[in-house]
């Protein structure tokens, strides 16, 4: 009985240990796609007025940090960075650049749901930048003599799960396509899985 009784009292000091080494930062990587809707530009002149943007390969990488802890989830700050190297585009004209990439570094707030489940889900809510970097070439040929680079702000929104699936909007400017689509902003969907390391 009193081996039992003193199993009992050191159990939830174990626990406390235990919570108390938890590691409070992690360094994540994925790897995905950026999904980007087509914008149909109002020169109704122009034979496919349409400009399709491809899924550019792309990839992630994130610093978190856990700042509090609370009986229903975590408290974090991170900051996700998101890169697309190679973003293809195709329009009816030879006005815009054939290709462009981009790069969104936006620090957040994320809110971890029950962290001591494996596949713990997230929300995050974050703002930053995005650059834009335009190809030095037309779509169909020569070179391109407009504006190639551009910065804006971007808003970050983001879901995802613990042991690492992602997906997150960067909602930006546009990039430097040398036509005007109508719009001022755009949605940057970014649908990823990786891994997590933490320390």
């Amino acid at each position: 009985m009193r081996k039992f009784l003193i199993a009992a009292l050191l159990l939830p000091v174990g626990a406390i240990a235990v919570l108390a080494q938890e590691p409070k930062n992690e360094l994540a990587g994925t790897i995905g796609r950026t999904i980007i809707s087509d914008q149909t530009t109002p020169d109704l002149s122009t034979p496919f007025n349409t400009v399709h943007f491809g899924h550019g390969t792309s990839f992630s990488i994130n610093y978190g940090r856990r700042l509090r802890s609370y009986r229903w989830g975590d408290l974090s700050a991170e900051v996700p960075a998101i890169f697309n190297p190679d973003e293809d585009l195709n329009y009816g004209t030879n006005q815009i650049p054939k290709e462009y990439s981009s790069y969104f570094i936006t620090p957040a707030a994320r809110v971890t749901f029950i962290p001591n489940l494996a596949i713990s889900p997230w929300l995050s809510f974050g703002g930053g930048i995005g650059i834009f970097h335009a190809s030095s070439d037309l779509l169909y040929f020569g070179s391109n003599n407009g504006d190639r680079s551009k910065v804006t702000g971007a808003i970050e929104g983001g879901i995802g799960f613990k042991f690492r699936f992602e997906a997150r909007d960067d909602w930006s400017g546009v990039p430097p396509l040398n036509i005007d689509t109508g719009r001022s902003r755009q949605h940057n969907y970014y649908v990823a899985a990786g891994v997590v390391y933490r320390f």
